[in-house]
């Protein structure tokens, strides 16, 4: 058994999600495959896995449970966070993780390689490219953490939405000066988030079209 199990199956079951041996058995391979490339790619500035843990593994589940379903867009993706996470958890989700930087996307590829993954897939690109948006169409949920402005990743989320998507932007504090500038077009519902071990505000914005 993993040395991290109990301790991912305990933090989830704090953030009230039952899943699988197998869904944390995959997540501990995410992460022992992350902590390994990172040597060599510096993929995250976290190096120690028990802070990856906490800091990626828990924070980006933080979310699971509130997330809208439907074909998932994770712009800005980096090594996989939130967006591969999500992926590994339901499988029966229709994932695309998306970045400009290669020695990420390259890592993704081949976890979705090693792993025989079939919902997921990693695109290199930047999220403005006009040929990319075409191709990779329009999704039901877009999220992302990497985003410090609101503002530019409701800009980046545009091209990738029809009339029902819901943006799902993870945040520490709440922008709420951005939100009250994006009122007339999207309403927004915020939830707190509470990440064991993490003593950091944490919050989930989904956005919608009015």
């Amino acid at each position: 058994m993993h040395p991290f199990f109990h301790e991912l199956q305990q933090g989830s079951q704090k953030l009230g999600l039952s899943l699988s041996d197998e869904a944390l058995n995959l997540l501990l391979k995410y992460q022992d495959a992350l902590v390994l490339w990172n040597k060599a790619y510096n993929l995250t500035a976290i190096r120690d896995p028990k802070e990856m843990l906490v800091k990626h593994l828990l924070d980006s589940l933080s979310i699971l449970k509130d997330l809208p379903e439907g074909r998932l867009l994770d712009i800005g993706t980096g090594g996989g966070m939130p967006g591969m996470i999500i992926a590994l958890c339901q499988p029966e989700r229709s994932c695309v993780l998306l970045d400009s930087n290669g020695k990420k996307i390259r890592f993704l590829k081949q976890f979705i390689a090693d792993l025989k993954l079939k919902n997921v897939v990693a695109v290199q690109t930047r999220v403005e490219n006009e040929e990319s948006i075409n191709e990779l169409g329009k999704f039901d949920v877009i999220t992302s953490r990497a985003f410090a402005s609101l503002t530019d990743f409701i800009t980046a989320s545009r091209p990738f939405m029809h009339e029902n998507s819901i943006i799902a932007s993870m945040k520490g504090l709440i922008p709420a000066e951005e939100i009250e500038n994006h009122k007339d077009e999207l309403s927004c519902e915020i939830i707190e988030l509470h990440v064991p071990r993490l003593d950091e505000q944490r919050h989930l914005l989904l956005l919608k079209q009015i």
